[in-house]
Formats: structure tokens, C-alpha cells, sequence
């Protein structure tokens, strides 16, 4: 149980980050994953990064001007903390869904359709999870989407090379904070998100390696593309994207100007209107795209 909890906080946030929408087209030299943040009065430069929370160990890239970032920065910070020794044992708590399983959540006969999809596809029993959250089925989904049995996980290797430079971890949001914004989705329209892409399948995982491959591009727009013709999650953008963007903003803000600080998030919340790079500049910082 607890690989499978690691699992799910490890990529939550592949599914949150295909929920954003643009309203206008950057600049072909602002796509890029790695940005400089300066002016409004900072000393020294912080940074941002687009991550994607989990990608073919094969596909994995940690480039120069990244590792100079990380090297240059005092502090990280990802989404959540992901060197918290409790991570674990919060996971578990939040991630049951106290007084319903998912035989109350799904039809007879959607549960017998999941519970064929996760023996054949996924290779886990569906009884294993019937006590945890629909929103946590999403995450393990989109893992085996993923063309590859080896993967990597960019958190946990910032984690580890953290732990190796001495630098402290924090994170913009709580664990707590997460699972609010996805329990204010009702759960029988996570169960109906989870039913459109068991339905899809191999079309959900053909776009999945498409986003990948504009992910390794830094093609943030054609990522915004993808995003928006998503069906998945149609009408959960303020909840799960905009509303924590506009949390963060004020965090970052604070780190930045204390220290140099890394901050690692979801590509998908980089860009759009309501991306951290729009809005933080609209604070009066400087971004500036590293390639």
C-alpha cells in the first residue's frame, strides 16, 4: 500500500497539469521550461521550472543550465514537500475515503468494467483500492500510460539532489491543501473523468505521449494545445489549476525575496493567462525563458 501511495502523490499532478487553457500565443522564444525570475528588488535571481511529475527514464534530462539553477539556488521548492518523513503516513489518511468505497461511487456496471481495465491494464487488483479516493485511480492511470517500465520522477530527484547539496525542501502547498482542492470535485464526476479514460484508453495514451514529446520539445503552447482539447477534465480548471497558481504566487513571492530559490511545479502550470509566468510578472518580477 504504501508503494501504491507514493505513487499517487508522486504524479497527482500529471492530471492537474492537463487542466489549464490560454487565451493567448507566447512568444516562440518563451518556450521554455527553465525561467529566470528577477527584478522587483530582488538581490539575486530565483528560478522556475516546468516538470513533468513522471517520464521514461530514457526521456529523463536534467540539463546544464538546470543543475546551475538548482546549484545557484539556497532553497527548493516543489508542490508539495516531498522530503517530509510523515509524507506517507498523510497520504494514507487523506487518501481514504472515509465512509464511502468504490463500490458505492461506481454503477455495477462501470466497477466491473474498471475492475477488468485494472487487472488487465494496470495489473493491480481493483480490491486493493476500493477503500482509497476515485481522484487517486486518475494518477495510476496516467502512470501506466507512460510508454516505458523504467521511469523517472523529476520531485524525487530534486529530493535527492537536495539531500546531497545540503539544501533545504519546501513546498507551495500542503498535502492537505491538494486533496481540498480535488475533493471539491464531486465523486461522481471523478468517477465519470475515470470512466472516460478507461472508455479512451488508447486514445487518452496516444495524446498522453503526444504532451510527453512537446514536454521534451519545451513547446509550452503546443502543450496548451494539447491541454485544452482534453476532455477529461473539462470545468475542473479554476479548482485544480487557477486557484492554486494564485495561491503560489504570493509564496514565491515571499521565498524569492528572502533567498535564491528553486521552484519546481507542474509544467502545465507555467503558462496560459492565468500561468505562474503571466501572473507573477503581472506582480512585477522579470521571467526570463533559459534554454
Amino acid at each position: 500500500m504504501n508503494k501504491i501511495l507514493w505513487l499517487v502523490a508522486a504524479c497527482l499532478g500529471l492530471f492537474a497539469c492537463k487542466t489549464t487553457k490560454t487565451s493567448k500565443t507566447p512568444p516562440p522564444d518563451e518556450n521554455a521550461l527553465l525561467w529566470k525570475i528577477s527584478g522587483k528588488g530582488l538581490s539575486q535571481p530565483s528560478w522556475l521550472y516546468g516538470t513533468i511529475h513522471m517520464i521514461c527514464a530514457s526521456d529523463f534530462v536534467i540539463s546544464d543550465s538546470l543543475k546551475s539553477a538548482f546549484r545557484q539556488s539556497n532553497k527548493i521548492y516543489l508542490e508539495l514537500d516531498m522530503d517530509d518523513p510523515q509524507m506517507d503516513a498523510k497520504m494514507l489518511r487523506l487518501a481514504v475515503n472515509k465512509g464511502k468505497k468504490l463500490t458505492d461511487i461506481f454503477s455495477k456496471e462501470d466497477y466491473a468494467k474498471l475492475n477488468t481495465f485494472f487487472r488487465d491494464t494496470i495489473g493491480m487488483p481493483l480490491a486493493l483500492l476500493n477503500p482509497l479516493k476515485p481522484i487517486t485511480l486518475l494518477s495510476l492511470i496516467y502512470l501506466k500510460g507512460l510508454p516505458c517500465t523504467q521511469q523517472e520522477s523529476y520531485e524525487m530527484n530534486f529530493v535527492k539532489m537536495a539531500r546531497e547539496q545540503k539544501k533545504d525542501i519546501e513546498g507551495l502547498e500542503s498535502l492537505e491543501d491538494q486533496f481540498n482542492a480535488f475533493d471539491k470535485i464531486p465523486d461522481d464526476q471523478q468517477a465519470k473523468m475515470i470512466m472516460e479514460l478507461v472508455n479512451n484508453y488508447h486514445d487518452q495514451k496516444a495524446e498522453f505521449e503526444k504532451m510527453i514529446r512537446n514536454y521534451k520539445a519545451q513547446n509550452l503552447q503546443a502543450l496548451q494545445d494539447e491541454i485544452e482539447k482534453s476532455p477529461d477534465m473539462k470545468g475542473q480548471e479554476e479548482v485544480l489549476l487557477i486557484d492554486r497558481n494564485k495561491n503560489w504566487v504570493p509564496r514565491i513571492d515571499s521565498a524569492a525575496h528572502r533567498q535564491p530559490t528553486l521552484f519546481a511545479v507542474g509544467a502545465g502550470h507555467l503558462g496560459g493567462e492565468n500561468g505562474l509566468i503571466r501572473l507573477l510578472r503581472k506582480q512585477g518580477f522579470t521571467l526570463t525563458p533559459v534554454k
